[in-house]
C-alpha cells in the first residue's frame, strides 16, 4: 500500500528577478519545483519530497535550507561534490516574459546517477510527478533509469503525473523530444500537456487533437491553452472549463505550473476533473499576479478555496 506523500522529480534553479536598474532578486524555482510548491501549499498534510541532485556549494545549501523552511525535503537525493545549481533570469516584457539560462553544468543533470537512491525517493508516494524538462536535462541512460524508477513506483501504486513541457533549445532535436515524451506517457496516469507546445512538437491543429492523441496512452488529460478553455479528457469524453482572465498580469512566470499543483491537490483530494480545473485556473490566475515563479502559500490557499 502506498504512503501519503507527494513525490517531484527534476531541477530547481536559482532565479533572478524583479531587475531594479542593476539589481535583481534571487529567489529559487523550476517547472517541476513550482508545481511541488503549490501543491504542497494546497495539500500540506502530505509529506512533500523534491527529487534531483545539489551541488555542495553554498547556493545549492540555499536551495536544500529553503525547501527545508518550507517544509519540502530532498529524500535521498545525491550532492554532488564540486557541482553547482543553474541559473536563469527572468525578463519582462509587460508581463510577459523572456528567459536566458545557465545550466549546462548543473548539479540536476546528475538526479539519475544513484539508482537505487532515485527508486527509493519515488517509494510509498501516493503521486509522483514529472516534465519533459525532467527529461531533457538527462543523457539517454539517465532517461533510461529515470523512466524505469518511475514506472516501478507505478506498479507499486503511485499515481503518476506528467507535464510534457516541451523547450526545443534543451533537445537536439524533435524526434528525439518525441521518443522521449512517448515513452514517458506510457508510464503515465495524468498528462497536463499545454496545447502550444504539443502544436510544435506533434503538429496538433486543435486542442482536442492533442486530447484525443494522449488519450490513446494515458486514462486522465488536461490540456491547458493559456486564457482559453482548458480541455479534459476523460473515458472517451471531451469536456472545455473556462479560464479566467487577468485584465492586468504582473508576472505570467510559472502559471501553468502552479495550475498543475493545483489540479493535482484537488484531485488527490477527491475532487472530480471539472472542479480540479476550475481550482487550478483560480490558482494560476492567483500566481500571475505576483512576481516570480512562487506565490505565497497564503495565496494559493485563498484562490484554491482553501481558509
Amino acid at each position: 500500500m502506498v504512503g501519503n506523500g507527494v513525490a517531484s522529480i527534476g531541477e530547481c534553479m536559482l532565479e533572478l528577478s524583479g531587475q531594479t536598474g542593476p539589481n535583481w532578486r534571487m529567489g529559487f524555482a523550476g517547472d517541476t519545483f513550482n508545481t511541488l510548491w503549490a501543491l504542497h501549499a494546497l495539500s500540506a498534510d502530505r509529506p512533500a519530497t523534491y527529487v534531483s541532485a545539489f551541488g555542495d556549494d553554498p547556493f545549492s545549501q540555499g536551495q536544500i535550507d529553503f525547501l527545508a523552511e518550507n517544509g519540502i525535503g530532498i529524500g535521498s537525493s545525491p550532492v554532488i561534490p564540486g557541482a553547482r545549481p543553474g541559473l536563469y533570469a527572468i525578463t519582462l516584457t509587460g508581463a510577459e516574459r523572456s528567459f536566458t539560462y545557465w545550466r549546462g553544468d548543473a548539479a540536476a543533470r546528475q538526479l539519475a546517477s544513484d539508482p537505487a537512491a532515485l527508486a527509493k525517493n519515488l517509494e510509498n508516494q501516493a503521486l509522483v510527478y514529472f516534465s519533459g524538462i525532467t527529461l531533457a536535462i538527462l543523457d539517454e541512460a539517465a532517461r533510461q533509469t529515470l523512466l524505469a524508477a518511475v514506472a516501478k513506483a507505478r506498479a507499486a501504486g503511485s499515481l503518476i503525473a506528467f507535464d510534457p513541457n516541451y523547450r526545443p533549445r534543451l533537445w537536439r532535436n524533435r524526434e528525439d523530444a518525441q521518443a522521449a515524451i512517448a515513452r514517458a506517457l506510457a508510464v503515465t496516469d495524468i498528462a497536463l500537456p499545454t496545447f502550444p507546445d504539443e502544436q510544435m512538437l506533434f503538429g496538433d491543429d486543435t486542442p482536442q487533437a492533442t486530447a484525443e492523441r494522449l488519450g490513446q496512452l494515458v486514462k486522465e488529460v488536461v490540456v491547458k491553452n493559456g486564457e482559453a478553455p482548458a480541455l479534459i479528457g476523460k473515458g472517451g469524453a471531451l469536456r472545455e472549463v473556462a479560464a479566467i482572465h487577468v485584465p492586468a498580469p504582473e508576472d505570467t512566470t510559472g502559471a501553468g505550473d502552479s495550475f498543475n499543483g493545483g489540479y493535482l491537490a484537488a484531485r488527490l483530494g477527491g475532487i472530480a476533473p471539472a472542479d480540479a480545473v476550475q481550482r487550478a485556473h483560480r490558482v494560476a490566475a492567483a500566481v500571475v499576479q505576483v512576481r516570480g515563479a512562487l506565490a505565497p502559500f497564503e495565496t494559493l490557499r485563498a484562490a484554491f478555496g482553501q481558509s
